[in-house]
This record gives C-alpha cells, structure tokens and sequence, in this order.
C-alpha cells in the first residue's frame, strides 16, 4: 500500500513495538507530528519541556525497561539540543533511536533556515547514523536502526529525514521485526582459558559492570559468583547486576569505592571483569591497578580488550551467553579463607557519615527504608550521585539510572520521566544536587502535565558540591565559581510548575515529607537543606592507586 514518509515512520515504530515516544514539535517535523496525532492512541507522546530532556527521557526508558527508547526532535537547533543526551546514552552503551526532521533535500547544503548537519554533528557520539533522502528507503532504514541499537553492544542510532521525504509516498509493506539474538559463538579456547585461571586461583575478585546488565545476565552472575565462591564489586553503572544485599557483595570500586573493594582487588591474584571498562574512575592509577593479580575480561566488545588495563586473558561475547557457559565448566570453588578476610575488611570499614544531622547519605537510606529497596532510582552527577551509589542496596538490575561514561548534569530527571513511563508499576526518585537540578528543573512542568508522579529530591548545599570538595581537598580551599549563595526557592518553584513543594532541613522534616511524597501519587519536589561542606568518603586522590583510599579520619589523621 502507498504511504506518506510521515506514515511509514509511524507504521515502522508500532512495528517495532514501540509504546511511548519522547520529543518536541517544529517546523520539519510537522508532518510526522501530524500523523503522531492520528495515532495518539497507539503510541504516546510526552511533550518535554526541552529537548535534552527528550533524549535524557528516552535513554531512562530504555533503561529501566530494557527496550529501545525513542526521541523525536525538529530541525535545527531541535536537533542539535538532543547531542548531549544522545552521547550520554552513547557513553553508557543505551539503545535509543533518535529521529529528526531536517530541511528538505534541495535545500540541504544551502545554510536554510534552521538546517544543520546533524548527521555529521551526532557521527562521534552515535552507534550508527542515516539520512534518509529516498521515501522509498525510509522502512527498511527505521528497520536497520532499531536492530543496530539493539544487536551486540547497545548504543544509541540517529535517523534524519528531510522535511519532503516525509511527505512524498512509498509502497509500505509491513512486517514482524526481526529478533535480535545474542550470538552462541564462544571461542572455547578463551572459555577453557578463563576456567583454568579460575580453578588455579587462591584469591579471586569478580568485578562487574553495566554490561552485565545490559545483556540480562544477572542470574547467570549470581550463579557464578557463588561457583567461584569470590568476592563482588562493581561499578556504577553495574549496581543492581548482583544483589547489593547479598554476603559476597563488598560495595562500588574505584575512587567513592568502599575501602573493602578497593583493597581486596589491590590484594586478589585473579580480577574477573564483567562488562566493565576499566575507566579512569575505576581503576584510579591505571599502572598500579590490581598489580598483584592476572586479569580476565569478559565482554561483548573486542575493541575494549586492553583498551585501558592490559588483561591476562579475555573472552569475547555476550555475557549471558558467556557466563551461562563458563557455569557448566566450572566445579564448585572453595575460598572460605579469602572470603573471610574481605568479610573482616567489611566490618573493619563499613561507609559511615555524621548520624545526627540531615545528610546526602541519610536521605538516600531514609528513601531505601521507606521503598524497601524496591525503587527505581536516578540521579544527576556528583556528590549526590556517589551517596546514592552508596547508601542504597540495589537487589535487581534496572534500578540505578545514572550517567557514568558522560557525566552528564541535568540527566536523572529526564530518565525518571522515562523510566516512570516504562515501569508504572514502580515508585520512581530522581535523586540531585541543587546545581545539577537547575539544569533541567523545567522537565518538572512535563511530570505536571503528563502527570508522571515522580518523586524529586533534591539535595541543596548551596554549592556544587563535588567540585567545591575538589577545591577543598586539592585547591586551597579556593572556591572559584562553586558557591550558589543566590534567591532560588526550589519549593516555590515546584509550586509555581503545579508540582508540590516541600523543604526539609531536619531528619524528622525528610522522613515525614518522603512519607508524604510516596503517598501524594503526583510530582513532587522535597528541597533537603544540608551542610555546604559534606564530602563524598571514602576517596582516591587524583593519580593515586585505588589502595590508596582516604576518609575523614585518615585526613584527621595525618
């Protein structure tokens, strides 16, 4: 049947089974706004207030259920305004689907209004990117997209469609999308390499990262983990993948890693990896990173293979698939005296903070108390981002949602919009810094007028927090730009967005105002008053090895 390019990207996105879309209208993209509005009962659009919320919302989506998230943005600066979001969903391996409109194909090259080259902006920070000049290409293309951000490792694909091309007709077939597997292709050489180094080990760590969660491979890890009989931590974007609750679980590695990890993988002769890669945050001074043991790496991505730390040995593939292999070699392990050793440093060091005032780390256990761990959790970047990495016990993956690769300020309320959308079912906290949450406050007039009831908190010092303990520590105390010593009522302002507004500067204030939140079943925003000068504990200093880990009472101590 003959359809309009507008039709044929709807068609194609109701094939894809795609629910929910997030985006911004304009003049190029009118079209496929138009035929958006004949399917309002099919696919649903929130409006966000900008569109980087649009993309930070799409990739909360996408993570918090495990589908492909989508954005729609206009020509121009519309889609320029979703580049930071694509690249966060980049950085942290996300699969979205970006559509733009652009300016129509014999305009393009001539600077028309609000045409830019969006194709060539997004190519560095996108898994793959198309253009579409030809109707007649456009199905099989959204086809293509969405298997790319879906096959191997995930990442985020950009489809831009000049304004005519939408217009113009094509024959439209419809069809099933194709499933896109995991593939069962191990080199059993690397799996017979990897269990060898297993069984000789006498002290092994595993290390876990977002990959792992992102190829579904949380009950394979945690059979693993307990065939090995090791130790766990992870990174931040690997909380959730095993159960934060769980005996071997030894807290987050890397400079806010808990002393235990930090330690123990210093210690360990054999480092497994799963799904991580080795970042700057994690490894610390990459040369005396785990100097004592030989490494494994397991990973969907070769090109991740001695990237950053030079391994032992490697195993390339999905994760499940690698780990569900990797279980059926192994006998039971025994390492009851290693494991007892990394239980007395967990005792010797647990994560502590000043119980007798409102705090960043007492929130965020007062909002895993209230949940019972049951929650969906973003965050922005920074102090904040760290406490809540911390002091919440994440059982399940898809639970943490935050920019690690990027770092992206402004991100964790757009991804609870999304995540909100995709998982009704759960009670949704976006968890930020006053200067991270001035960033994108407006997308709370999106959860008014959507009625997304996502819970808001904010955790206000006054200051960016992160960067002002930097300059404390390493600066002289030189605050150059950090302090936010201006008029900003963040009550008031949830109130004048329709949102409801509640401050708390006490323990007793957070507890009766989280309670309430929980119970409202609309936006709300709780502006948590704390001191300026709290730090993230413990910490690695810049340039240092991950063993070098420092707290409060070790600077009291020097």
């Amino acid at each position: 049947m003959q359809l309009t390019g507008s039709e044929i990207v709807i068609e194609c996105l109701k094939e894809q089974g795609v629910d929910t879309v997030f985006g911004y209208p304009g003049g190029a993209i009118l079209n496929v706004y138009d035929e958006l509005y004949k399917h309002q009962n099919e696919i649903k659009h929130i409006l966000t207030s900008h569109e980087q919320g649009a993309a930070h919302a799409a990739d909360g989506y996408a993570r918090a259920t495990g589908k492909v998230g989508v954005c729609l943005a206009t020509s121009g600066p519309g889609a320029t305004n979703l580049v930071t979001g694509i690249a966060t969903a980049y950085m942290d391996s996300i699969p979205i689907v970006a559509i733009t409109c652009n300016v129509g194909v014999s305009l393009l090259g001539k600077d028309s209004f609000q045409e830019i080259d969006i194709t060539g902006i997004t190519l560095p920070i996108t898994k793959h990117n198309f253009i579409v000049k030809d109707v007649n290409n456009l199905a099989a293309t959204i086809r293509k997209a969405f298997a790319i951000a879906k096959k191997g490792r995930p990442g985020p694909v950009l489809i831009d469609i000049p304004k005519d091309v939408t217009a113009n007709k094509a024959e439209y077939v419809k069809e099933k999308p194709v499933a896109v597997e995991p593939s069962q292709n191990i080199c059993e050489t690397q799996l017979d390499t990897a269990v060898e180094m297993i069984k000789e080990a006498k002290k092994p760590y595993i290390f876990v990262g977002g990959g792992a969660i992102l190829s579904g491979a949380s009950e394979e890890l945690y059979t693993f983990a307990k065939k090995v009989d090791a130790p766990v931590t992870d990174s931040l974007m690997g909380k959730g993948a095993f159960p934060g609750t769980d005996p071997l679980y030894t807290g987050m590695l890397g400079m806010h890693g808990t002393k235990t990890s930090n330690y123990g993988v210093s210690e360990c002769d054999l480092l497994i990896v799963i799904g991580a890669r080795f970042s700057d945050r994690v490894t610390g001074n990459a040369q005396k990173f785990a100097q004592n043991a030989k490494i494994i790496q397991i990973d969907v991505d070769v090109a991740e293979m001695n990237k950053n730390v030079m391994i032992s040995a490697g195993v390339v593939g999905d994760i499940k698939v690698v780990l569900d292999r990797l279980n059926e070699r192994l006998e039971q392990q025994n390492h009851a005296e290693w494991v007892t050793k990394i239980q007395e440093y967990k005792e010797k060091y647990p994560l502590v903070y000043h119980k007798d005032v409102l705090s960043g780390p007492f929130v965020v256990e007062e909002i895993y108390r209230q949940t019972k761990g049951e929650a969906i959790i973003s965050t922005e970047v920074g102090q904040h981002q760290m406490w809540a990495a911390q002091f919440y016990k994440y059982t399940k993956p898809r639970t943490f949602l935050t920019s690690g690769g990027l770092g992206t300020m402004g991100y964790g309320l757009g991804a609870a919009l999304g995540a909100k959308s995709g998982r009704e079912d759960k009670v949704v906290v976006n968890i930020a810094g006053d200067g991270c949450f001035r960033m994108n406050m407006n997308e709370i007039a999106t959860a008014v007028r959507h009625n997304i009831p996502v819970i808001q908190v904010v955790i206000n010092n006054h200051v960016l927090g992160m960067v002002r303990q930097w300059q404390n520590l390493f600066y002289g105390q030189r605050y150059s730009a950090t302090v936010l010593n201006d008029a900003v009522d963040f009550v008031k302002l949830a109130e004048a967005m329709g949102a409801e507004g509640i401050r708390a500067t006490t323990q007793e204030e957070f507890k009766s105002a989280f309670e309430k939140a929980m119970n409202l079943g609309r936006p709300v925003v709780i502006d948590c008053q704390i001191d300026s000068d709290d730090k993230v504990w413990p910490m690695v200093a810049p340039g240092a090895a991950i063993s070098e880990a420092f707290d409060e009472a070790d600077l009291k101590n020097k």
